[in-house]
């Protein structure tokens, strides 16, 4: 498996690219000769997902949970190479820039069309980027992907990076950026940015999001999105928790191996486990560490991904003045036994964080040592602070890759602040039923999130945390460190040589951690999933993204 993909550097920008696509291109297309006669067979497949699907339309969406169903039917112009961190061409064949790497060339596939019928071409592509680009202000809040990629909407246009497309002919299409950036066009793998209907997206006014008390309410378009991919949704049945798509027969390439795809959502891990051991599931993900062993000696088939995740604690300065002291939030680290919390409450393989990004990004600071568990140190800080209370929030009803039990991870860490003096209020709500609308609202002083990488780059880690004062969680505009480290984040960002680019991110994650420390790094976790002993083709990714149209139950 390979693993690790190194951010391409600006001065070989169009070789790189043109190379990679050839390499790629010929991967496709062997696939593609067999695409006409490759019948798919007739089972369904049936995965314990350990949440709810947010909402279906992926590019208001962030959580995984959502992202492993719509990955399931939706495409971008870029994609990532089954089983691994490496980009490939997927609705675009070849892009190349111009000399000014401002301008990006994209061929587009012949004979694709949506799931409704209609085609894609590049006018399709130009009115997706329109579409993203003019949102509302409830659709700038959950349009995360799009404002920590492209930096704004079209309200702010001028400090966007995105800034055009022109559809040159039927499958050329030429988009444009501000300036030169590490991260662009391989962001347009990101599950938010996949190509959608046109038609469909206007006839269900997919862009009418509005905010409603801490959440947000969806247009008609969120729950019957349109896109090209191996699989169409049929039925999102809330009531009974379960999301059925349905093999895509026009699907322009391989086929689907299996005509149903059913996610049946089961927030809980032990019933999830008793589900496949009663084989009304065929598989899920997240299994609890404790019963990997188990999970084998049972004759299931376990696969076990390299860490390409951090978890940590979000603190939020908005909510609560005192933590825009670095001394209060040092202090905060220093009560959390994180050592004793990995062994404990992680799964083996996990480790101690000590930077907001995992060792295998370029960018990621070995020298750095992880900030010691200090009790006396966190009670005296706090002390001189006159004392803290934090509304500390968790999420109910999922586990994360990053995360397999948010509950004990939480309680324990509790332990760990209450000891140091400081007083906790909890908070709580199931992670698809308000947590995560909660913690975009600031609605809590800390909470506990993760994240697993989209792409091999530090933009996508620490860029993507903290370089955009507008679209945060940390509170970042009213810190005075905020301008100071999204200004250097985009420097960082633009650097042409890789290997400067890389030595200004060791330096940005030595500032982040010992200078502002908007957020405390806990850990890096191993995550699995399960499968059946009758179930074939599934290949895991370090990025947590399967697509489950090669999978098989029982060879049919």
């Amino acid at each position: 498996m390979t693993f690790k993909r190194k951010a391409t550097p600006f001065a070989v920008l169009t070789v790189a690219a043109l190379a990679l696509t050839a390499c790629a291109q010929s991967d496709r297309d062997e696939g593609t000769e067999t695409t006409g006669t490759s019948d798919g067979g007739s089972s369904t497949f049936t995965f314990g997902a350990a949440g709810a699907p947010s909402v279906l339309d992926p590019f208001y969406a962030t959580d995984g949970e959502t992202f492993r169903v719509t990955r399931q039917m939706f495409e971008g112009l870029v994609g990532i190479k089954a089983g691994s961190a490496e980009v490939e061409p997927e609705l675009a064949e070849k892009w190349e820039p111009d000399a000014s790497g401002t301008n990006w060339t994209f061929t587009l596939r012949t004979g694709v069309k949506f799931q409704d019928g209609e085609p894609f071409n590049a006018d399709a592509v130009c009115k997706n980027f329109e579409r993203m680009f003019d949102q509302n202000d409830a659709g700038q809040v959950r349009g995360e992907y799009w404002a920590n990629t492209f930096g704004a909407f079209k309200a702010k246009a001028a400090d966007s990076l995105y800034k055009g497309c022109e559809a040159k002919d039927e499958k050329t299409v030429i988009l444009s950026v501000t300036r030169p950036t590490s991260g662009f066009p391989t962001f347009l793998s990101l599950e938010s940015l996949s190509m959608q209907s046109p038609k469909a997206m206007t006839a269900g006014k997919a862009n009418e999001i509005a905010a409603q008390g801490e959440g947000f309410t969806f247009p008609a378009y969120a729950t019957a999105p349109v896109g090209t991919g191996p699989y169409k949704l049929e039925k999102y049945d809330e009531a009974n928790k379960t999301v059925t798509l349905v093999r895509n027969d026009e699907y322009w390439g391989e086929k689907a191996k299996n005509a149903k795809v059913v996610f049946k959502i089961i927030p809980d891990e032990s019933t999830r486990r008793q589900e496949l051991q009663a084989k009304s599931i065929n598989g899920y993900d997240l299994p609890n560490p404790a019963d990997w062993k188990g999970l084998e000696s049972e004759g299931n088939k376990l696969e076990i991904r390299k860490p390409f995740n951090v978890f940590y604690v979000g603190l939020n300065p908005n909510k609560n003045p005192k933590l825009q002291d670095v001394k209060v939030r040092k202090a905060i680290y220093q009560a959390i036994n994180r050592e004793q919390l990995v062994k404990t409450q992680l799964p083996e393989g996990a480790t101690v964080a000590t930077q907001m990004m995992p060792d295998t990004v370029s960018g990621y600071n070995k020298s750095l040592e992880a900030t010691k568990y200090d009790a006396a140190a966190a009670k005296a800080a706090i002390t001189a602070a006159g004392g803290l209370t934090l509304n500390f929030a968790y999420p109910s009803e999922v586990s994360r890759p990053y995360m397999p039990n948010p509950q004990k991870l939480y309680q324990a860490m509790v332990t760990d602040l209450e000891a140091a003096g400081i007083k906790v209020t909890q908070s709580t709500k199931p992670w698809a039923g308000g947590y995560l609308d909660g913690v975009d609202a600031g609605a809590y002083d800390a909470f506990l999130l993760g994240w697993t990488g989209d792409y091999d780059a530090a933009a996508n880690f620490v860029g993507t945390f903290f370089g955009n004062l507008a679209q945060n969680n940390f509170g970042l505009a009213k810190q005075t460190f905020g301008p100071t480290l999204a200004g250097d984040l985009a420097k960082a960002d633009s650097i042409v040589d890789e290997a400067e680019r890389t030595a200004a991110y060791e330096k940005l994650n030595q500032q982040i951690q010992e200078e502002y420390l908007p957020a405390l790094a806990i850990s890096h976790s191993p995550p699995a999933l399960v499968v059946g002993d009758n179930v074939e083709g599934v290949v895991p990714s370090p990025l947590t993204a399967e697509e489950f149209s090669s999978v098989t139950v029982g060879g049919k």
